[in-house]
């Protein structure tokens, strides 16, 4: 399965063993419940996706690389204690509680979240004095006499010997104490995380263009040539911040990341066709309804690779914006549940602290997502500064007034650029595939979708319906928050 699956599969898993009965005991006891190993090739986004996950859930993450660990830090350090059997006094040896276990016991007192994953990656390569340990903690979830602390799930992962040399296969007794999920790399599912985390655009049009190069792992003369997804992740961070600070991102860089000679090549004179398109092409002068006529008739004679790195070019454009806005539309939304309180009586200063130490909290859980975060930060320095100020709530209402009419600015010059979109594929390629492939990407992009179910966008809904998209769309558009500005 794919890592999407793979991540619904674990999403369910914990689901079933969070469940408790009426007595509030667990369905599944700890002890019977299945660790998950996920098994797949390196670089796929197994570590990742378990944040996404924790995120989701609301729960803890507590991480750990098992290949740098020794079985004193897994297991313990051994102590002598006393013990008293049948009348007689002896000295027994025990172990402390082992690193991995009070760190979960850590997390929850500071966290206050006593639910959690425990995620324990390249599980299948750890050093032969290790082994018996780890294949103990598979099969019974304690290292030593210390167990994971019950309503924490164990996840974990490993690779495929023939990806890792130091991989062991595991026996029968272990796998059928393990609730195993194989994964393959996939482009498509990959594609879903890559546009909610907003991957540079000349990575997904080149990958669109050349799927067979999204992952591959050879073994050649020079030794191992591969790419992973979290080589082109990591790439996409590092062209964002070069072409932020200004700095050339050549084939130094990217082979530095992607470790394939030819693919790195390929993508290097990609990526400087790409910004050749950016620069010709004048999306801005698009995206406002002015392109000139002779960028229109380029556009027409363009080849086909030509044109879905222009039309790339402009979904990216017009999505930094939407996403711009449902970011800012979640803050908002947010600062009215908590101003809602306020104007019943709450005080600031005290929903102030509380959100600091909700914050923090989040914080120590481990998966709090980048959007949360951002979203803490804005509601803290909003309350503050009034804090600071000793605004009355008529201040306080008139500044969240204010910045729901920015907002509804953001996202009308948002949707400008939508309409404009619309209108040059349908001008430039009439009844071609283009359109097809842009109702198809704002379709699948998660915040398009909820701009457009706001805010609405004329021309989608004219081409959803005509390629039959609607029935499929309106579904899931019943299901996405509508967000009412008014306290």
């Amino acid at each position: 399965m794919n890592i999407a699956e793979a991540k619904q599969q674990i999403k369910n898993a914990m689901r079933a063993y969070f469940t408790k009965d009426e007595y509030g005991n667990f369905v599944i006891p700890p002890q019977a419940q299945r660790p998950v190993f996920l098994m797949g090739p390196p670089g796929i986004g197994k570590t990742a996706v378990m944040s996404e996950i924790a995120s989701e859930l609301g729960v803890g993450l507590l991480s750990y690389s098992m290949t740098h660990h020794t079985r004193q830090s897994a297991l313990g350090l051994p102590l002598i204690v006393e013990k008293e059997y049948g009348g007689k006094r002896y000295e027994v040896s025990e172990y402390t509680m082992s690193e991995i276990i009070a760190a979960v016991y850590d997390m929850m007192e500071e966290s206050g979240v006593n639910e959690g994953i425990l995620f324990l990656d390249e599980i299948n390569c750890v050093s032969e004095t290790l082994t018996p340990t780890m294949l103990q903690f598979l099969q019974y979830k304690t290292f030593g006499r210390h167990s994971v602390p019950g309503g924490w799930i164990v996840v974990t992962a490993g690779n495929p010997p023939e990806y890792n040399r130091s991989a062991r296969e595991f026996d029968i007794v272990t796998w059928d104490r393990l609730k195993r999920i194989d994964i393959t790399p996939d482009y498509a599912a990959w594609k879903d995380y890559a546009r909610k985390k907003g991957v540079h655009a000349s990575v997904l049009t080149y990958l669109d263009a050349k799927k067979e190069n999204f992952y591959r792992v050879e073994e050649t003369v020079d030794g191992k040539s591969f790419v992973t997804a979290r080589g082109w992740d990591d790439l996409s961070d590092m062209i964002k911040l070069y072409e932020l600070k200004g700095i050339d991102v050549d084939h130094l860089l990217i082979s530095q990341y992607i470790q394939n000679g030819e693919i790195a090549e390929d993508f290097a004179i990609y990526y400087d066709l790409f910004n050749k398109y950016k620069s010709d092409y004048r999306i801005d002068a698009i995206l406002s309804g002015n392109a000139p006529e002779e960028i229109k008739t380029r556009a027409k004679n363009a080849p086909f690779d030509e044109r879905l790195s222009l039309l790339g070019l402009m979904l990216d454009n017009a999505g930094c914006d939407i996403r711009r806005v449902i970011q800012k539309q979640d803050e908002l939304s947010e600062l009215l549940r908590i101003l809602r309180q306020v104007k019943l009586g709450a005080d600031i200063n005290e929903t102030l602290a509380e959100q600091k130490t909700l914050f923090e909290k989040a914080r120590r859980r481990g998966s709090l997502s980048l959007a949360d975060e951002h979203c803490f930060e804005f509601i803290l320095e909003f309350l503050s500064s009034h804090v600071r100020h000793g605004s009355d709530f008529a201040a306080i209402k008139a500044d969240f007034d204010s910045k729901v009419t920015e907002l509804k600015a953001s996202a009308a010059g948002a949707g400008d650029k939508l309409s404009c979109l619309f209108g040059f594929v349908e001008e430039v390629w009439p009844g071609g595939r283009e359109m097809l492939i842009l109702v198809t990407e704002l379709s699948a992009g998660k915040n398009e979708a909820r701009f457009i179910s706001r805010y609405g966008c004329d021309a989608y809904y004219r081409h959803n319906e005509e390629l039959m998209f609607y029935e499929r769309q309106t579904e899931i558009i019943k299901e996405l928050e509508k967000l009412e500005m008014e306290i």
